[in-house]
């Protein structure tokens, strides 16, 4: 008998020490060792809801029933693209202090369009000669990256990764250890020597997988069945401009990679969920290989899953194609949060996971429903706003460029014209007031010269920025969409600001926030939870709900 009772004692003893040892293993460290920021491009706010039933447990369902979501974050200024989105969460700035006004901007002094990411004194690192041809040096502010590095001294690591170079470059900062995208023409994984001399070997020998390879051999069919898409249009919709063409299931990605034959296009890869695939593959590869979260500097991870983007643009926003996407994007997160679990363990990473900006609905689809709404052709506008300006101040070439619903106009001849600057300006606006889908107009003389606490033009002040901005700036009608080559942009209405935010792991308890967030705000946040100097010229707040 008391050898049965010692036996038993023991036996409860190990039970209880062992559930010691296991719970103490779940304890978060008291700062997180790896921050993984999730930025999926074009995620409207309503996805998580519209989806919601499709989508699998172990996915978005997880982040937010386990998490804290903030259901009312939004980007406050006018232009919503994924360069200024990107670089925003990373500053925790606004473009007016940032300087990343938009995907491309127009340097008057050097009468060139600008690139957001462009840098001719780099060389390409791992693919093809003009692949890598970019850093983040037009970025005017340091990112939470940067920010992470100064201060461990330089013992974190800070990479950021996505299928657009842009979103890999700016989300990852100045002094990141890597940026890595794609390179369409070889289907590797890329960078440039603002980084590195040369690819790690890890990455070499992803890259000599062909992933993009084994992908684009492959069909993208539904992953359900077509008829449980209810929550979309159906798929033979008439507003999509498809992808080479097609714009139905399935899309048999072999024969639309080669248009020429033993050629093949590993472009095509980006349009189709198979780049969120690839993106996540390599994504793991990182933290294994650098060995992310595995010492007491914290390091940061900013993932861009670009696809969406792509799929987005040439499928709208209502798509089966769209859904598809998201549905199969919530699989490769699960994925991923798991193998976070079993490689870092959640309780000592934090995860972020929001959107760049939102996706407006097609105005075509929209006039379907009966619902205002239009496509804004700025190059006719801009074809008669010439003529106007002839007649006015006599022959000459008063436009410059044109991008992001910004006119610039010629600064060496309204100069040289001995023509007022604020003159020509307010004849433009006004003149462009008049156009159908065109809402507001404001001059730069304006954004300059007044304060703007609300509204429309508080929104412009945000995003503008004096050396880059252009002279005259237009916003659009609820529903208009601005149309260039067949292909929809901007809108500053909540489809397009509004997105979706959520913390989770590490010490993030389970909650919903249905206060304002500022997308401005997750930068100083994060630094609030290591102790570290904000962004250098972050305006955001501490999100109090989320830190109390």
């Amino acid at each position: 008998m008391k050898i049965f009772v010692y036996a038993f004692v023991l036996t409860v003893l190990s039970f209880t020490t062992g559930l010691k040892a296991q719970n103490r293993s779940r304890i978060p460290s008291e700062k997180p060792k790896l921050i993984v920021n999730i930025v999926v491009d074009q995620m409207r706010y309503d996805f998580i809801h519209r989806y919601w039933d499709k989508f699998g447990e172990g996915g978005i369902r997880k982040l937010v029933g386990s998490g804290t979501f903030c259901k009312n974050a939004s980007y406050n200024y006018l232009i919503n693209e994924t360069a200024v989105g990107h670089s925003t969460i990373a500053t925790g700035a606004l473009p007016s202090n940032h300087g990343i006004i938009s995907n491309n901007w127009y340097n008057s002094l050097r009468d060139e369009v600008v690139y957001c990411v462009e840098d001719e004194k780099v060389h390409t690192v791992g693919g093809s000669y003009e692949s890598g041809l970019f850093s983040p040096r037009n970025l005017l502010a340091s990112t939470i990256g940067d920010e992470i590095n100064l201060a461990s001294n330089f013992r974190s690591k800070v990479v950021g990764l996505a299928l657009d170079n842009s979103a890999a470059i700016l989300a990852a900062g100045h002094s990141a250890d890597y940026a890595f995208w794609y390179d369409d023409e070889t289907g590797n994984w890329v960078s440039s020597s603002y980084y590195v001399d040369s690819l790690p070997r890890w990455a070499r020998e992803f890259n000599e997988k062909r992933l993009p390879e084994s992908y684009l051999t492959r069909t993208w069919e539904p992953m359900l069945p077509l008829s449980e898409y209810t929550e979309s249009s159906n798929d033979t919709s008439a507003f999509e401009i498809g992808l080479e063409g097609r714009s139905v299931f399935p899309y048999d990605l072999d024969k639309l990679s080669t248009p020429k034959r033993n050629e093949r296009d590993y472009g095509i890869l980006k349009y189709t969920p198979f780049g969120n695939v690839l993106t996540r593959d390599f994504a793991t590869a990182i933290v294994i290989n650098e060995e992310m979260g595995k010492d007491e500097f914290t390091d940061y991870l900013a993932i861009g899953f670009s696809a969406n983007e792509y799929i987005g643009k040439y499928f709208g926003s209502n798509s089966v194609e769209v859904q598809d996407a998201m549905l199969r994007l919530d699989r490769e997160i699960a994925h991923f949060i798991d193998f976070i679990d079993q490689n870092v363990g959640i309780q000592n990473t934090l995860i972020i996971l929001t959107s760049d900006h939102g996706l407006a609905y097609s105005p075509a689809y929209l006039k379907s429903k009966k619902i205002p709404s239009g496509d804004f052709n700025p190059y006719s506008s801009l074809s008669l706003l010439g003529s106007y300006l002839n007649a006015i101040y006599g022959k000459g070439d008063w436009i410059r460029y044109y991008y992001g619903q910004q006119i610039y106009l010629n600064h060496e001849l309204i100069e040289s014209s001995g023509i007022s600057y604020q003159e020509i300006q307010e004849r433009t606006a006004q003149f462009l007031i008049q156009f159908e889908g065109v809402s507001n107009a404001v001059t730069s003389y304006t954004l300059q010269t007044s304060n703007f606490s609300e509204g429309i033009f508080h929104k412009m002040q945000n995003g503008y920025h004096q050396k880059r901005s252009g002279d005259v700036i237009i916003n659009l009608a609820p529903g208009w969409i601005e149309k260039i080559n067949g292909d929809s942009y901007h809108s500053s209405y909540l489809g397009d600001n509004h997105v979706p935010l959520i913390w989770y792991g590490w010490k993030i308890k389970r909650s919903t926030l249905t206060s304002p967030v500022k997308m401005i705000d997750i930068a100083p946040t994060i630094s609030y939870f290591l102790d570290i100097a904000r962004p250098n010229v972050s305006t955001g707040d501490i999100i109090l709900e989320l830190v109390n």
